[in-house]
């Protein structure tokens, strides 16, 4: 049954407006402030992006930055399961043979005697483990782009405090959660396999195996810690197009489908292995052991970290096929004989229409329309059409939050599954910034700043309460289930060099994590529960004067 359905493609996308009291509002704004400052003078005393302090946004790409994680329901746990396992004395970068089996090949100035850090594929192991000791709920919570840096500059406006220069750090509530003592913290590598691998979309193969430059990390140039810098700060931007470093810089595909398929793989890559091979991943495992599985994200549902949930391609730029999969459609991967799906897909999607080049990037079958899902997989998942979803889409005049409610009531009365597209069509769909102080008036970035309607703000609803709808659905599965949360509107905040879309977006995320903890204190609990969260990769935020962006105490919010 679809629920919300809009009447016309003009009506989707409106024209915003700011009120003049929101612009009265904007004034007192701190870090709007400072990010506006920051772009008209293309410098700041406060915080840069890239090696070039001068520079405000030198850099907009990702890095190798060593990356936060932190655990839920874990310490004490088994082998494997206890974030220890891979940490200290047991890093996977303390031994030659442990690292050729990561990455398949042993990496340049990659092995470090005194590591603390785990990699990113142990992850996928952690939960693997979860599988096996028959946890019933395994969450993979996902800061797309957050490193330690963006943590920390969010940190000090929302507490109003410079209160941590490393580890853990506090502030917000998966810092300062505990689970029942049994949360852990870490930090890991990122790197992917290689970089500059070149596929053939409508063949579905890889041209290049191995591509033109390989993964690694060297701790003296990239820094033991997250908070420690290394000696080379061109290093974790290294790339063949700069020749700044001898190891290549991961991107969101690569990055994510290590964590649920323990694989390393070219940049770009949904789950196929460095030759174009499929590989299953954790949700497909715990689907077959009965669980139900899902994915909510506040970016486009086919974008790489939420496709690398469940599907397959040799592109994650493939977007309509990446959706067929996770819908159980006949896709380019699976044209006779499709995935099973997904049990809930949740996020954004709506609307943006592709262009020319998105078309190339797509294939052949590219159906004209909607870029990131077409409208004729939406039909066709409808169970009103005969498909398994119940379908939520954004709708004009109708309050998102409450479309989803419904929805989500209908799948769960009715036994059906819950297909959810949101977003903001003319800002590539995805849920609209609400801004470091929650106002949804961001500052200009390395783009245009981002202006939203009345109507974007009522029809589309937040992470949090996708979050929520989410583990409603999943949990009616006694058996258990997995699910991936992604915030990942840190990352695209991070691309824009935007520190006021970026403050906003772990703010949001926190709150989704939040949903997540009081679910599992009121219907389970930490001994049946697992949740692992992180960032699939960094950026490269350099904060200058931390104490600039503590608000005054009246605008901390």
């Amino acid at each position: 049954m679809k629920l919300a359905v809009s009447s016309s493609l003009s009506g989707l996308i409106l024209l915003a407006f700011v009120t003049s009291s929101a612009a009265e509002d904007s004034d007192k704004d701190h870090i709007r402030q400072i990010q506006t400052s920051a772009i008209q003078n293309k410098k700041s005393p406060v915080a840069h992006w890239g090696f070039e302090p001068e520079n405000y946004t030198q850099w907009s790409n990702h890095s190798l930055r060593l990356i936060p994680v932190y655990t839920f329901g874990t310490r004490g746990n088994v082998k494997g399961l206890n974030l220890s396992s891979y940490t200290g004395q047991n890093s996977p970068y303390r031994n030659e043979k442990s690292l050729a089996q990561i990455y398949g090949f042993l990496p340049t100035n990659t092995v470090n005697p005194k590591a603390d850090y785990l990699d990113q594929t142990n992850l996928y192991e952690m939960q693997l483990a979860a599988l096996k000791a028959g946890k019933k709920n395994i969450i993979l919570f996902i800061f797309d782009g957050m490193d330690w840096q963006t943590t920390k500059a969010a940190a000090l406006f929302y507490s109003g405090e410079d209160n941590y220069h490393c580890g853990r750090g506090t502030g917000f509530h998966f810092q300062d959660y505990p689970a029942a003592g049994t949360s852990q913290f870490g930090y890991m590598v990122t790197a992917p396999h290689n970089a500059n691998t070149d596929v053939d979309v409508d063949q579905q193969t890889v041209l290049n195996p191995g591509g033109k430059n390989r993964g690694g990390y060297n701790a003296a140039k990239g820094g033991p810690t997250p908070w420690t810098p290394g000696n080379d700060k061109k290093y974790l931007i290294g790339n063949l197009k700069n020749n700044y470093g001898e190891h290549a810089y991961p991107d969101s595909a690569n990055t994510a489908m290590s964590m649920t398929t323990g694989l390393k793989s070219y940049n770009n890559a949904i789950n196929v292995d460095p030759t174009g091979a499929r590989v299953p991943t954790i949700a497909h495992m715990a689907q077959q052991k009965g669980y139900s599985v899902g994915i909510v994200t506040s970016v486009p549902i086919t974008h790489a970290t939420p496709a690398a949930a469940y599907a397959h391609n040799v592109s994650r730029n493939d977007y309509q096929d990446l959706a067929r999969d996770l819908v159980g459609l006949p896709s380019i991967s699976h044209p006779d004989h499709p995935l099973p799906g997904m049990d809930v897909v949740l996020g954004g999607g709506f609307g943006t229409i592709a262009k020319t080049s998105d078309e190339k990037a797509q294939g052949k079958n590219f159906e004209p329309g909607w870029k990131y899902i077409t409208e004729e997989t939406l039909k066709k998942s409808d169970i009103e059409n005969g498909g398994q979803y119940t379908v939520a889409v954004r709708t004009s005049d109708k309050k998102g939050s409450c479309g989803l409610k419904e929805a989500t009531k209908y799948a769960i009365q009715n036994k059906t599954r819950l297909l959810g597209v949101y977003g903001v069509g003319q800002y590539s769909a995805h849920l609209p910034y609400q801004t470091a102080n929650g106002n949804f008036q961001p500052a200009p970035g390395k783009q245009k700043a981002e202006v939203y309607s009345e109507s974007d703000l009522k029809e589309n609803p937040n992470l949090a309460e996708m979050t929520e709808s989410a583990l409603q659905v999943l949990s009616q599965n006694k058996k258990g289930f997995w699910l991936m949360v992604e915030a990942g509107d840190v990352d695209w905040a991070n691309h824009d060099n935007n520190l006021d879309n970026a403050i906003g977006a772990v703010k949001s995320g926190d709150a989704a994590f939040k949903v997540i903890t009081e679910w599992v204190e009121k219907n389970s609990n930490w001994d049946e529960s697992v949740v692992i969260l992180t960032a699939d990769h960094g950026h490269y935020l350099h904060i200058d004067q931390p104490q600039a962006l503590i608000p005054p105490k009246e605008t901390t919010k």
